[in-house]
């Protein structure tokens, strides 16, 4: 019983032992200086990075004095670094923390543009993945432009169903070129390929809307030509009203 109790606890001793060991070992000295800074960008499920680049995370710290390097590592405050970098339009969420490598490193996830908006009130803006706005800082980007009756307020509202079709199919993606918002707050859009307007009424079943119009596309369109029609329009379910020219 006595051995089994003296053999517990120096195992235990031992991991305690360890667990101190490694602290200590892969902690940086108090005195240390920041040899350097690792930028990392959380894409996953996306295409880019959006508008914000390594040199403009390091400018953006810069101006308020944070950039880590050449700092002593105990100065370095990571919370800081983050609300900094988290008020900037173009990041969603950001995190900082020191290596045990003298390094400081900084992750962020960026708001990636799906939409480009040029509204007739004159407002310029993009939305992201999450309907966030961007403003408009007149990046080129090959984004399907909006136009119309549309603003900061009622761009969400109105543009959210479209929005996700376009992130989750590539074909939607590169098939709309512009959308065009009606003052009654319809829907037009206008393909890359086909010269036809595609009339999608009120921002309702875009899902179902699209997948009618991507078979129509398939089974008619690729038979008849894609220049046949005018207008393509969607506006009821069940339904695809063409025009000819």
């Amino acid at each position: 019983m006595l051995k089994k109790v003296f053999i517990s606890i120096v195992v235990l001793l031992a991991v305690a032992y360890l667990a101190v060991a490694m602290t200590t070992f892969n902690r940086a000295p108090a005195d240390a200086v920041c040899g350097g800074v690792e930028f990392r960008f959380d894409t996953v499920g996306q295409q880019d990075a959006g508008f914000i680049t390594q040199e403009g995370l390091k400018r953006l710290l810069q101006a308020h004095k944070l950039y880590p390097q050449g700092k002593k590592m105990d100065s370095i405050r990571c919370r800081d670094m983050e609300a900094c970098l988290e008020k900037s339009p173009f990041i969603r969420s950001a995190e900082c923390y020191k290596t045990s490598s003298g390094r400081v490193c900084v992750e962020v996830m960026p708001r990636v543009p799906v939409l480009r908006v040029m509204a007739d009130n004159g407002e310029q803006f993009y939305l992201d993945t999450t309907d966030e706005i961007i403003p408009g800082a007149g990046y080129a980007v090959h984004l399907p432009v909006v136009t119309g009756t549309v603003t900061r307020k009622t761009a969400s509202r109105l543009l959210h169903d479209l929005s996700l079709c376009i992130q989750q199919d590539a074909f939607w993606a590169d098939q709309i070129e512009q959308i065009h918002v009606t003052p009654s707050g319809e829907l037009e859009m206008a393909p890359r390929v086909g010269d036809h307007i595609i009339f999608l009424g009120k921002p309702k079943n875009v899902a179902d809307k699209l997948e009618r119009l991507k078979t129509f596309y398939k089974k008619a369109l690729n038979k008849v030509g894609w220049n046949k029609y005018s207008r393509i329009s969607l506006e009821f379910n069940n339904q695809i009203i063409c025009t000819k020219k």
